[in-house]
């Protein structure tokens, strides 16, 4: 039985009173034990980044976001192909750039990966700009439109037929059928924009949001769900946040004043816009609230937003004992989340401590289940976590 939601808000996955819990392999480069001060032992390199995705599978989260940046990272895709193999049970989140790749040959790709990983693919929305160009927000993400347009027809129609202001092509799609039916893999997307949010309510299945006090938090998904039913359509919601957990909340507290104890404002400055995406709309909203925080960095209770000050992007981070970390995380769920997308430094401790703590207390789930998009040789058991007694 499904839970109440505040009013004004209706999500897919109404009917499952769990979540998808998922966490951060840092393919960007940006792993550290102290913000600011990258350590060499966690530079983003295969050896590393496939350990986090492979210790998280072991400890049962259900997806792993791959994330994608040009200047300071591995591509995602061909990093999924491989550690696809070296895992059993866990789902990968391949955060695609909409527009580097010609879009077919993406569909292509993305099937391709889809088959061998037998449906354990989900696919992040990326509409940023390109390496080398600079378009404002309503062309970059009307060519997102058409990219995904194109992905969609190939994995599920007998043609891609797109005639756009970006792509004119009519082609065949028997090479680009995904091996998940009744839709192809997930697609997450986050942005805050006007032109990003109505993308997201037309076309993807979840909107990924970053962290923000609870009222500005459903603002926006009353505003989502609106939009989404003017097509016709329900969203599940996401939420992309960091998480310090420890025995008792004054060590959290203090394991995250230590996160940042290393930090000048030079280079967390230099550290905060290298990414492609430091202009957006919401990494704007970010630093917003991180100047409304209290002077100890909270912009409410267990929300610290210190972690923005040396990231582009998500920038807040759950800071308390289990108990508290549970409890935020119920909080969030009885507003309507469905996926939470969890990091911690440095990640591979953090992803035992988070398994150990945390993710044990839990209703988790598979969040395609309540798609229908599991393929009638895989399957779904929704619950594989049950709370503690």
């Amino acid at each position: 039985m499904g839970m109440s939601l505040p009013p004004g808000i209706r999500i897919q996955s109404a009917d499952l009173d769990a979540a998808e819990i998922s966490w951060f392999s840092a393919l960007c480069n940006e792993d550290c034990r102290f913000l600011g001060e990258l350590d060499e032992d966690l530079r983003s390199n295969w050896e590393h980044c496939s350990d986090i995705v492979r210790l998280a599978d072991r400890l049962g989260y259900q997806n792993i976001l791959l994330p994608s940046g040009y200047v300071t990272g591995q591509e995602p895709i061909p990093f999924a192909a491989a550690v696809g193999a070296l895992t059993s049970q866990i789902q990968l989140l391949v955060a695609v750039r909409m527009g580097e790749i010609h879009p077919p040959m993406l569909g292509r790709a993305l099937s391709t990966l889809d088959h061998l990983l037998q449906g354990r693919l989900t696919v992040n929305i990326i509409s940023s700009d390109l390496p080398g160009e600079t378009l404002d927000s309503e062309a970059r993400y009307a060519r997102s439109r058409e990219v995904i347009q194109i992905l969609k027809q190939g994995w599920n129609d007998e043609r891609i037929s797109v005639h756009g202001q970006y792509y004119d092509i009519d082609l065949g799609c028997d090479p680009v059928r995904s091996y998940q039916q009744n839709g192809g893999p997930l697609l997450y997307f986050g942005g805050i924009s006007d032109s990003a949010r109505e993308l997201c309510a037309e076309h993807c299945d979840v909107f990924l949001m970053w962290p923000e006090t609870e009222e500005r938090l459903v603002e926006t998904m009353r505003d989502m769900t609106t939009r989404a039913a003017t097509y016709g359509r329900t969203l599940d919601f996401g939420l992309r946040i960091h998480v310090v957990v420890r025995e008792t909340e004054e060590e959290a507290r203090a394991a995250a004043e230590a996160l940042v104890s290393k930090l000048d404002d030079h280079r967390g400055a230099e550290l905060n816009h290298r990414s492609q995406d430091s202009r957006s709309a919401g990494v704007l909203r970010q630093d917003e609230l991180r100047a409304q925080a209290d002077p100890h960095g909270y912009i409410e209770p267990h929300i610290w937003s210190g972690i923005g000050r040396a990231r582009s992007g998500c920038g807040s981070a759950i800071v308390g004992d289990p108990d508290q970390v549970v409890a935020k995380i119920e909080r969030y769920l009885s507003l309507g989340f469905r996926a939470f997308i969890l990091s911690g430094y440095p990640h591979l401790e953090e992803c035992e401590r988070f398994a150990r703590l945390v993710l044990p207390r839990l209703r988790t789930c598979r969040l395609p289940v309540a798609y229908g998009r599991v393929p009638a040789e895989r399957p779904a058991t929704p619950l594989t976590h049950a709370p503690r007694k």
